[in-house]
């Protein structure tokens, strides 16, 4: 046996960590009515989570020597200009999360030090948004000096906020134990309390699930080092999706016994923006240790956020221009280097799209409905790059035994290509229908404008490039 090949376990801990995180258990729980999102989750993995994990696997195994980007599956399946446009929707996709990740880094660093979540929300929007502005800037010029050493922050970052979150269960399930005299939420699991109303706010949240099991792409350069690919991989992503529904169930239930959802639904934007850290801030109180766990929570979440914020900048930026592929497509200035070898032109584009939509929401009131924005914007824009993965998917299969790889998701090719259309549908329908947003025209209008200037400036610039071409 090869010593070098991973075995399917581990395989399925790695992407755990990469997919899951305590703020999709939040979203679920604030945006399904509470325990009512048990049954969201169920159906999203079922009909969704579970299928797309497995494509991945299948993409994977077949563009084995390409390193994985969905920019690679594009250009071997479809084409040079396709792959740019992949290569161009996963950078896109991250201007609206840069906005988020300056906000959110901004967000966890108040509750480390004032405790609460009112002293933030009460600072006049303008000025928190041109703090936010600030940081986004500082951090654009870290990472065009080609500084970098934040990846093993980040990684560092995102295991902690990992364990925090299986923390969270594991604590929550034994606080009635060891605490009986708390203040706990009492659940029934009645089929009225367990089935959600099918109206319009369910669909046009639905999204939000979508972003929050988006991302396993990430770990399709491991399918060929898995032991027996053909039956180590799918017993991975299968155990993957088991370990996220537990999680997201469990979780949701934890939840359940802290909040009432009635009393989110009368301070939504409240919650949004500072659920999470209400939720390990009541945890420290029901074992008696006040703010601590909280404040390990809003740290690590902060440091989290803040690497995450400079890798953001650099990485997607760098997997558009790098591509050999694409490259004709873009202008020369964007292609241009400083001496730390970083794309300086890039990211003063990264720096005007997301500044624009920081200093756009100055005019929002509240911070608190800033992160609410933001929240609903990221799970409009981001599952929008996952339809790439799904359109590599069934051009894969269209094109028979081109490529033959290793590992099949299906060997019936009318079952696979209709279970590609079937995902491109749902992350399509779902993006499309969480642009509305009931009560809120400004952010419908921002849902919708985003998309669509970014869709346009990647149209232009192989216009620009093709001109610029023709005058040399």
């Amino acid at each position: 046996m090869d010593s070098k090949k991973i075995k399917w376990s581990t395989l399925a801990f790695m992407a755990f960590s990469t997919v899951w995180g305590f703020g999709n258990v939040l979203n679920g729980f604030i945006y399904f009515n509470g325990i009512q999102s048990i049954f969201s989750w169920i159906l999203m993995f079922a009909l969704y989570f579970v299928p797309y994990a497995l494509m991945v696997g299948e993409l994977g195994s077949a563009f084995k020597t390409s390193g994985g980007g969905v920019s690679s599956w594009i250009f071997g399946t479809t084409g040079a200009k396709a792959a740019y446009y992949a290569g161009w929707t996963y950078w896109a996709c991250h201007i609206t999360y840069i906005a988020s990740k300056s906000s959110g880094g901004l967000k966890a660093l108040s509750w480390a030090i004032f405790r609460n979540g009112e002293t933030y929300d009460s600072f006049p929007t303008l000025a928190v948004q041109l703090v936010t502005f600030a940081i986004l800037i500082l951090f654009c010029y870290v990472a065009s000096r080609g500084l970098n050493p934040l990846k093993k922050l980040a990684t560092i970052a995102g295991t902690s906020m990992f364990v925090m979150s299986i923390l969270y269960i594991i604590m929550m399930f034994a606080a009635p134990a060891i605490n009986p005299h708390a203040d706990y939420v009492s659940m029934e699991f009645t089929r009225q309390t367990l089935i959600p109303q099918f109206n319009v706010k369910y669909f046009t949240s639905l999204s939000i699930l979508v972003f929050a099991v988006g991302g396993c792409e990430k770990i399709s350069p491991y399918v060929n080092k898995v032991e027996n690919p053909s039956k180590g991989f799918p017993k991975a992503m299968i155990t993957l999706a088991v370990m996220v529904m537990v999680c997201a169930i469990l979780g949701t239930i934890a939840m359940g016994m802290m909040f009432d959802p009635a009393e989110i639904n009368a301070n939504f934007d409240a919650y949004n923006s500072n659920g999470s850290y209400w939720a390990f801030q009541k945890l420290g109180q029901y074992y008696h240790v006040g703010n601590s766990i909280m404040i390990i929570y809003a740290l690590c979440n902060a440091i989290g956020q803040l690497s995450t914020l400079v890798i953001s900048i650099d990485a997607p930026l760098r997997m558009l221009l790098d591509n050999e592929d694409a490259r004709e497509f873009i202008p020369s200035k964007l292609l241009k280097k400083n001496d730390a070898g970083a794309y300086v032109n890039g990211i003063k584009m990264v720096a005007v799209l997301s500044g624009a939509i920081i200093l756009i929401q100055s005019f929002v009131p509240g911070a608190a409905v800033v992160l609410k924005q933001l929240t609903k914007l990221n799970s409009v824009c981001m599952p929008l790059r996952y339809l790439w993965v799904f359109f590599a998917y069934i051009m894969l299969r269209k094109a028979g035994e081109k490529f033959n790889p290793e590992y099949k998701f299906v060997k019936n090719q009318g079952i696979a290509i209709f279970a590609g259309c079937w995902c491109f549908f749902v992350t399509a329908a779902s993006c499309l229908l969480g642009m509305y947003v009931e009560g809120d025209l400004f952010n419908t209008f921002l849902n919708i404008l985003t998309p669509i200037v970014l869709a346009a400036l990647g149209v232009i610039l192989p216009m620009i490039a093709k001109k610029e071409k023709a005058n040399n």
